[in-house]
């Protein structure tokens, strides 16, 4: 049934991604009246999330950040279709890095943990490993169909990058130490864990809830150093990414430090223009809980 599917969908896929930008973006145009005008794809849900961590805002002013951010949403699942048909120097065109050197200083002496959110165009950050001499690598959730698995990691591959489960981080970061081989990671790090299980609550967007601690765990441990991407989208299909460094020696850190530092950049790229962060993610879902812990 996999590989049926594959076959399939395929196909679609590669149509698309061969098509010009300017073609990719009317289809956009096209799923975004599908998604917010006819299906409503989670528009409860975005508001919702919108008015929680925007009490100041009106209604009327949420919802012009809920319209842009589904044409948004929209762009980006097109343009990560574009990626495999996506030559080097396009995306340097497109995804622009505007202090690399920050990057390959720190690179010289330290490997490096990238950390990002669920913001602007998170799927060309790859490119990034086009830049550096350090072997790349990217945290991501393996997609159960193994055929669209294999199909992503080779995408991926042409950009320098090895994909790697959460469950493959450690011994891989491990793996490298030991090994001496200099490596960068990248880490998309604002999901919402389980609440039963995260070791770490605090205020994100003014809300206390439950935080992942695994990228700075590793990084104190491993004596990583840490950056933060902050990428600004400057226009349709074009996007500025920015280093900004968090520490340059993990094991230096007091507990939490990497974590809160995260938080708080993460917080001023979406107050800077909020309809680029993932809204559709129920980031808020165990607020409720937080008195427990």
């Amino acid at each position: 049934m996999q590989l049926l599917v594959f076959i399939f969908v395929y196909p679609i896929i590669w149509m698309i991604a061969i098509l010009p930008f300017k073609v990719v973006y009317v289809l956009s145009d096209f799923i975004f009246f599908l998604l917010y005008s006819v299906f409503g794809y989670r528009k409860k849900v975005v508001y919702k999330n919108l008015k929680l961590v925007f009490p100041e805002k009106s209604d009327k002013e949420l919802k012009q950040i809920q319209r842009t951010f589904y044409g948004h949403l929209c762009d980006t699942f097109m343009e990560m279709i574009k990626t495999m048909n996506l030559s080097n120097e396009e995306v340097k065109k497109r995804y622009y890095v505007t202090n690399l050197e920050v990057l390959l200083e720190i690179e010289k002496t330290k490997s490096i943990l990238i950390v990002c959110s669920h913001y602007a165009n998170w799927e060309w950050n790859v490119s990034i490993n086009n830049y550096v001499k350090s072997e790349g690598y990217a945290v991501y959730q393996k997609i159960k169909n193994r055929y669209f698995d294999n199909w992503i990691q080779s995408t991926r591959a042409r950009f320098k990058t090895t994909l790697i489960t959460q469950e493959e981080t450690v011994r891989t970061v491990v793996k490298n130490v030991k090994e001496n081989i200099p490596s960068i990671y990248g880490m998309v790090s604002d999901q919402s864990p389980q609440a039963h299980r995260a070791p770490y609550w605090t205020e994100f967007m003014g809300i206390k809830v439950p935080v992942f601690s695994g990228p700075e765990s590793m990084a104190r441990k491993m004596d990583l150093a840490v950056v933060f991407l902050k990428v600004v989208k400057v226009k349709r299909g074009y996007y500025e990414a920015t280093f900004i460094p968090i520490t340059t020696a993990g094991k230096s850190t007091n507990e939490h430090e990497i974590t809160d530092k995260f938080l708080r950049l993460t917080e001023q790229q979406i107050r800077e223009n909020p309809p680029y962060y993932l809204w559709t993610h129920r980031r808020w879902k165990h607020r409720n809980k937080a008195d427990n812990n």
